[in-house]
């Protein structure tokens, strides 16, 4: 399958701080790539270069399949952009500033389908500043769309959002997919990367540290589940792990007042839990058994939590 964005080598310094550091990926066509990673893990920056919203200090762009020093206007016919602040001018109408993101481009959609699309029929005649979060998230898509690009790129479509606005944003997005677009989209928040993306690249510190599609990358752990329980003991945590899982072929952590085991074998973990509180007279509580997901990934490479 065709690449159509691919970069290699890109860093970004400023001082000492390494913004982007040697990051290489590329994204194929009609698929959603989403670029994962904590806030200052380099995301909006790299998105910025590719953009030519940034200059890059090393490496390579190339834009389907042709190596590119500036975005020219070509270029720019062909891409759509959605920043993390779109800042619209606020007594501007809905209307108003889709017709004025059309005069952009050579060729766009018409502005009534636009709206239609994307819910917006209602408020045309609303001023920008009297919009919701929701609203105004989905301008921000609509106005990105409008050059109908072949490529999207969506920086934290979703920051600031409620549930529900957050899960009607997805669905648009897929919707987007759907109809032949290419997406790179950055996202803090697991969940998102987990519902759209057809392959994930995690961020941190501007390296890529991991990258696949979310069952890789959750089979890279070598674990089947993860269990959480709650000891009601007087011991501290090391005499409790030393009593209670001295024999076990299991990983054991503890967060609060709750333990984490990783394993393979749920089964065999549970009997060894429980064994051994009866044994040591602990009283265990609060059982959770669940999958891993990428919040466990990033911080089985990380060695910290996604949200830290």
């Amino acid at each position: 399958m065709e690449s159509i964005i691919e970069v290699k080598n890109l860093k970004k310094y400023y001082k000492n701080v390494k913004a982007v550091d040697d990051v290489s990926f590329d994204v194929k066509k009609g698929e959603i790539v989403a670029i994962l990673g904590p806030n200052g893990a380099g995301k909006t920056t790299t998105l910025e270069i590719i953009e030519g919203l940034r200059k890059k200090d090393a490496g390579e762009i190339y834009y389907f399949g042709k190596k590119i020093e500036n975005v020219d206007s070509n270029i720019k016919e062909r891409i759509g952009i959605q920043l993390q602040d779109t800042n619209f001018f606020p007594n501007l109408k809905v209307l108003e500033t889709l017709k004025a993101f059309s005069g952009l481009y050579k060729n766009s959609l018409d502005v009534n389908k636009i709206m239609k699309d994307f819910n917006l029929e209602e408020k045309k005649n609303s001023r920008v500043s009297k919009l919701s979060g929701g609203q105004l998230q989905r301008l921000a898509l609509a106005t990105a769309v409008i050059n109908d690009p072949v490529l999207l790129f969506l920086d934290e479509p979703t920051t600031g959002l409620d549930p529900q606005a957050r899960r009607s944003t997805w669905e648009k997005i897929e919707d987007l997919r759907n109809s032949g677009k290419t997406i790179i989209l950055t996202t803090h928040y697991m969940e998102e990367a987990e519902f759209l993306a057809d392959r994930i690249y995690i961020f941190d510190q501007g390296r890529v540290i991991a990258q696949g599609t979310l069952n890789e990358l959750i089979h890279s752990l070598k674990m089947d589940s993860i269990i959480t329980f709650e000891i009601n003991s007087n011991g501290n945590f090391d005499e409790v792990k030393e009593e209670l899982f001295k024999d076990a072929n299991f990983q054991v952590t503890k967060s609060e007042n709750f333990y984490t085991i990783e394993t393979k074998d749920v089964e065999g973990a549970l009997v060894k839990i429980f064994e051994d509180a009866k044994i040591q007279k602990f009283d265990i509580s609060n059982i959770v058994i669940r999958k891993p997901n990428l919040e466990d990934v990033f911080l089985h490479l990380t060695g910290k939590s996604l949200r830290d």
